[in-house]
């Protein structure tokens, strides 16, 4: 699996992410024919240079918006820059990405704004120069085939910067909206200056899976893209790209847990599919013995830290629980893919794990198994048996 990690120990900013990206390899002339499918190509240019950042070599990508008279960046609407990305000509996985990066931006300014996120009216980061630091970067992780992004803690930065509303103090409102929403942990590296923009704060909530340190990998590449700013510390951001090391990864997931001993059995089980459909990853319930001898249930649920809140609110709303524990805990994946089999009663899914790139296990979808054998009227056994045959095969030819 190729991944990516966001190492933002100086900041992040959507120039630095893009300047990154070139400096990994991404053509320059690929990154302009892709971004031409926006229709926006005469009202910027992307200039790109080798600096230095306290001595240290990084690639500059500077976007210079054209035509404004007040020397500022054009300002687009939430829904004008959803029809810009959504009818280009850019593929599926660009759009998904672009556009989840630009929805982060959109609720962030809807709470410091205090508006719908439907009436939100970008500023600085709606304009030209954010929309080409954001597609562009969508581009060349695509170009780099990329995976899954992770990110390291964000620095806080301090001072103040000047902004079409006045003076705002650093982190920008921004900015923190979107750290709270994304959960991202920060910290102080002693320097005074805003080190996070909205667009890059934006870029990590939106694509890094998780924040923490950078995970096994197998180095392929290292791009520095540098920031505007001379600092005390080199301004410069490092783009980490490798492929997972021996096939697996760990990742944080977060564990909830109540104990509750006076609810309905059937709101339990009703509880248990709404969070499995709010977006946890495993719910259940283990049968225990409460005070004076009460029978009741352990629920517990897996969930992504950043579905906490939601899940939370779930089980507030729909048990009788006074209170619920979280924590997080470490896992470690296998790499996993799809492949598709063809079996006598249709096509079914196999799900494959590897480990250190060997296969450990192959299972076929068990839905896809139940569909077909509702669809032919045979046992869903004959239909398991005969997609694991297949697959078999397929090894041995």
């Amino acid at each position: 699996m190729k991944i990516a990690y966001f190492d933002c120990a100086a900041g992040i900013a959507g120039d630095m992410c893009l300047g990154a990206l070139l400096d990994c390899g991404v053509p320059l002339e690929y990154l302009n024919r892709q971004l031409q499918a926006l229709g926006i190509e005469g009202e910027y240019s992307l200039q790109v240079s080798r600096v230095q950042r306290c001595g240290q070599p990084a690639l500059q990508a500077v976007v210079e918006v054209l035509g404004s008279q007040s020397g500022g960046s054009l300002a687009r609407h939430w829904a004008e820059i959803q029809a810009l990305i959504a009818g280009s000509q850019l593929s599926p996985a660009i759009k998904t990405r672009s556009l989840a990066v630009f929805e982060k931006l959109a609720q962030a300014e809807a709470k410091v704004h205090q508006v719908p996120v439907e009436k939100v009216h970008f500023h600085e980061v709606g304009a030209v120069d954010a929309l080409v630091d954001i597609v562009g970067t969508c581009i060349g992780l695509d170009w780099l085939q990329v995976e899954r992004v992770l990110s390291s803690p964000h620095p806080i930065g301090g001072g103040w910067v000047s902004t079409e509303h006045g003076k705002l103090a650093v982190p920008v409102p921004a900015v923190i909206e979107l750290w709270e929403m994304g959960r991202v942990p920060v910290f102080s590296n002693g320097v005074e200056a805003e080190l996070v923009t909205p667009t890059g704060a934006a870029l990590a909530v939106a694509l890094a899976e998780e924040f923490g340190p950078c995970p096994p990998m197998r180095v392929e590449k290292v791009g520095r893209g540098a920031g505007a700013q001379e600092l005390p510390i080199p301004n410069v951001f490092r783009l980490w790209i490798g492929e997972a090391d021996g096939g697996e990864l760990t990742e944080t997931v977060s564990v909830l847990q109540t104990q509750i001993d006076d609810l309905n059995p059937q709101v339990v089980a009703y509880t248990c599919e709404q969070l499995l459909a709010l977006g946890a990853w495993d719910v259940f319930t283990q049968p225990i013995t409460m005070k004076q001898g009460r029978p009741g249930i352990l629920l517990t649920v897996i969930c992504p830290p950043d579905r906490v809140p939601e899940c939370q609110d779930l089980i507030f709303r729909e048990t009788t629980t006074l209170g619920i524990r979280h924590f997080q805990q470490q896992r470690t994946l296998l790499e996993r893919v799809i492949e598709r089999v063809e079996t006598p009663y249709g096509l079914v899914d196999i799900k494959v794990a590897r480990h250190h790139g060997r296969i450990v296990n192959a299972q076929p979808e068990f839905r896809d198994c139940v569909a077909r054998a509702q669809e032919l009227h045979v046992p869903v056994q004959t239909v398991w048996l005969a997609a694991q045959s297949a697959w078999q095969n397929r090894l041995q030819g």
